[in-house]
């Protein structure tokens, strides 16, 4: 079925005029009011696409999820534990412009209504992947890897483990690659 241009359209005009408001205040700051005025579109259109600013920001931010389940699954062959596939620094790198907001949607821990959506997409990945490939324990592992990713992906952003981008990156990549490895009986 075919999206509707217009929908896709006035979405898109609200994510974006979404993301230039946080990029002043804080999402608990921003006002429907302003959010449409920045769009060019009305309110009952707002409330026709989103049930709250929460909704929108955690659609805005959805491409993060893409970008992070697609960063740690671009490898190909047997990964390297020593080097993250190049997708996955840079996927840590891309957070910057729009952290503030990412820190709000994702709590520490990786709860939060953007931890779910990431920790859903990259389960069904990883699950799919091993399911596929006749690895042992898809489920179990599966939840491990998404669980862990979230997880450390929101305590780097709210300050509580200390490392760059690179270095998150490769610290990351050796713990999920060695969840992977892991003997399950």
């Amino acid at each position: 079925m075919q999206a509707d241009p217009r929908t896709a359209r006035t979405r898109a005009k609200l994510r974006q005029a979404l993301l230039e408001e946080c990029a002043l205040r804080p999402l608990g700051e921003i006002s429907v009011a302003a959010l449409v005025r920045r769009a060019g579109v009305g309110r009952a259109t707002f409330y026709l696409h989103y049930a709250d600013l929460e909704a929108l920001a955690v659609d805005a931010c959805a491409d993060i999820v893409r970008e992070a389940v697609d960063a740690l699954h671009a490898w190909r062959g047997s990964p390297d534990p020593a080097v993250p596939p190049p997708a996955l620094p840079a996927f840590f790198e891309s957070l910057a412009p729009h952290a503030g907001l990412y820190r709000e949607l994702l709590r520490p821990g990786g709860s939060g209504p953007l931890g779910h959506v990431l920790h859903q997409d990259l389960r069904a990945r990883s699950r799919t992947e091993r399911t596929l490939a006749g690895a042992p324990e898809p489920d179990l592992v599966a939840s491990a890897v998404a669980a862990a990713f979230a997880g450390v992906l929101a305590d780097w952003l709210h300050g509580l483990i200390e490392a760059t981008p690179t270095e998150i990156a490769q610290r990351v990549w050796r713990l999920l690659v060695n969840l992977h490895r892991t003997p399950l009986p």
